[in-house]
């Protein structure tokens, strides 16, 4: 082990011989180095390292680092990966969340926990964080932020949780599953649509109340009015003869469904289709406008659009209007499956209506919008934008059985530093949801430059915003221009209805619901000038910066050189290890190489490799 001074002076001469210029990302912390003798070819030899480290409790919220990233060390890939964190409490746990990989989690009670991922033949380019909260709360809440110490802007992430335990209040709800049972629910369809329906009715909470409409060319309800979970039995039976055969008359279905809403109760419509509407009223506005004028504030539809000859745009707009979400069951996936897991999910709502209010702290775009209901055993993962970080005071608001509920944290918004992470993730979601609302509502200029300039500033790309890549002039405003048209083109050329539509659906929901910050795509992007490349190839993250690969410069996609004064700093001169101890933030940039672009307080210091 070294102490900071002993590695730094270590990994500056590294660096002046040009060995390895990526180690100044360690500059300031400590070194393990091993030597292995001997290794005879063919044979193994396994390094074990324990060691103790305090991870700090800051406001109920625990975070934990493991060094996983070795690109910056190797290219080749790791034949097998396996992390697995357990972790017990002393009280009750409330959200456990990964910005950096897809974990497993398994929370047996509310107060152990195991999160586990594993990856094979893979070259990790990020380190692994796992964050969990702790609570004497009904529902937990905690506060994760970051400030850019050169833009000032700063971002958080809020995670809320209630417990898993029996003691967990709650809301008494009524469920409403409309069913498409149209002639082209023939066959496997129904089948699993019925399974679907029976799982539903077979989890049903003590105070729930429920119905079922069935709908192809007319409407037919199970019950003239809402019952109690005793009639499950029968219900089932019921739902066992249902045939499909008919038409689609969506207007109907759903109009009949929220006929029989009553405003005090929560209310969930489960609404499941495999086609476009048909009968009745079929213009895709006029069905939004009715169902918009029929549907009181409590009402929550969730819609599964099953098979790909849906209206994505009908179905994600019913969902996105009534504070829902849309699930697709692509060709080949089982709906059943996918029905139960999503009601297992909302089967406990603990806390409707949520709202979100800070005092000390301005916070602004709050992702996702509105914030959805809270679940037991699930977790709000938000993010938002603020100014001027200090400590604040966080409420969140919402009903419980009609009884309105309040629940405050004493928080703490970073003044400086944090979680670099965090910029990238709410840029993420905020792109999401501004395609989401271009693709819903129609073509918006102002909209559209805003995912431009997102996408540039942050190294973000989409299936909408490849020119990151193909653009070798994207920094110029000419270009800016241009792609900006591209993306809105390529948004509103897509279809309503088909594979594509779906695709685009399920692409853009992805972002906006994002809990990790958008990784680099695996595709391969032609250029203007006709060479083939990959987003790696081009693209680099350092901190919370983007950089794009040009001419061999690594140049920061805040750079404007029509606007900025640009300094020269050779490389490993004494000026360069000047300006870096001057200024840590540039480190992470420092370490792409020997020729960098980096913008710092509206000056670009060009570094320089000598001659």
């Amino acid at each position: 082990m070294l102490d900071a001074d002993e590695a730094r002076r270590i990994y500056d001469d590294i660096v002046r011989n040009l060995r390895d210029p990526a180690l100044l990302e360690y500059i300031g912390e400590g070194a393990i180095q091993a030597s292995v003798f001997p290794i005879p070819p063919g044979e193994d030899r396994r390094i074990e390292i324990e060691y103790g480290e305090v991870v700090p409790l800051e406001e109920g919220l625990a975070r934990y680092r493991y060094p996983l990233n070795t690109e910056r060390f190797s290219a080749q890939p790791l034949e097998e990966v396996s992390v697995r964190v357990a972790v017990e409490t002393q009280e009750p746990l409330r959200a456990v969340y990964s910005p950096s990989h897809d974990v497993a989690i398994d929370r047996p009670d509310d107060f152990h926990f195991a999160a586990g991922y594993e990856a094979s033949d893979v070259r990790p380019d990020t380190d692994f964080e796992l964050f969990w909260s702790v609570s004497p709360d009904a529902i937990g809440a905690s506060i994760v932020s970051h400030i850019d110490e050169v833009t000032g802007e700063g971002h958080f992430l809020l995670l809320a949780a209630p417990g898993i335990d029996d003691e967990t209040e709650i809301v008494a709800k009524d469920v409403i599953i409309v069913l498409d049972t149209s002639g082209s629910m023939e066959g496997e369809k129904i089948v699993q649509a019925r399974e679907a329906l029976l799982y539903v009715l077979g989890h049903l909470n003590p105070e729930d109340r429920f119905n079922i409409v069935e709908f192809s060319t007319g409407a037919r309800e199970y019950a003239r009015d809402l019952v109690v979970p005793a009639e499950a039995e029968d219900a089932a039976r019921w739902v066992q003869r249902l045939q499909a055969t008919g038409g689609t008359d969506i207007n109907l279905a759903l109009l009949t469904a929220l006929d029989m809403v009553e405003s005090e109760r929560p209310t969930m419509i489960l609404f499941l289709t495999d086609g476009l509407p048909t009968e009745g009223e079929v213009e895709i506005n006029r069905i939004i406008d009715n169902i918009a004028d029929a549907a009181p504030d409590n009402v929550r539809l969730f819609a599964f659009g099953v098979g790909d000859d849906v209206d994505a745009i009908l179905l994600d707009t019913l969902s996105s209007e009534h504070q829902g979400r849309t699930t697709y069951v692509r060709p080949g996936e089982a709906l059943n499956e996918a029905v139960s897991s999503f009601y297992a999910g909302i089967t406990a709502p603990v806390l409707a209506d949520v709202t979100l209010e800070v005092d000390g702290v301005d916070v602004a775009e709050i992702y996702p919008a509105p914030l959805p209901d809270l679940f037991a055993g699930s977790q709000l993962v938000a993010l938002g934008s603020y100014e001027d970080g200090g400590p604040a005071k966080l409420t969140l608001r919402g009903e419980v059985n009609g009884e309105p509920r309040e629940f405050t944290y004493p928080v703490t918004f970073a003044r400086e530093g944090g979680s670099d992470f965090l910029p990238r993730l709410w840029a993420t979601r905020k792109i999401g949801y501004l395609l989401n609302q271009i693709r819903l509502h129609g073509e918006n200029e102002e909209l559209v430059d805003a995912v431009v300039d997102l996408s540039l500033e942050f190294g973000i790309v989409t299936p909408y915003t490849s020119y990151l890549i193909t653009e070798d002039d994207i920094l110029s405003q000419e270009a800016r221009n241009q792609a900006a048209d591209a993306a809105s083109s390529r948004i509103a050329a897509a279809p309503a209805s088909g594979a594509e539509a779906v695709t685009q659906a399920q692409e853009v929901q992805a972002l906006a619901d994002a809990e990790t910050a958008a990784p680099l795509p695996m595709a391969t992007y032609i250029t203007d000038e006709g060479e083939e490349v990959s987003a790696a190839e081009v693209l680099r993250y350092a901190g919370t910066r983007a950089f794009v690969l040009r001419d061999g410069v690594w140049t920061d996609t805040a750079y404007d050189p029509d606007e900025m004064t640009t300094v020269e700093v050779p490389f490993a001169s004494d000026a360069y290890f000047t300006l870096l101890r001057d200024h840590p933030v540039l480190g992470p940039a420092f370490a792409l190489g020997q020729q960098v672009v980096v913008v710092l307080d509206d000056t670009a210091y060009r570094v320089i490799a000598e001659t």
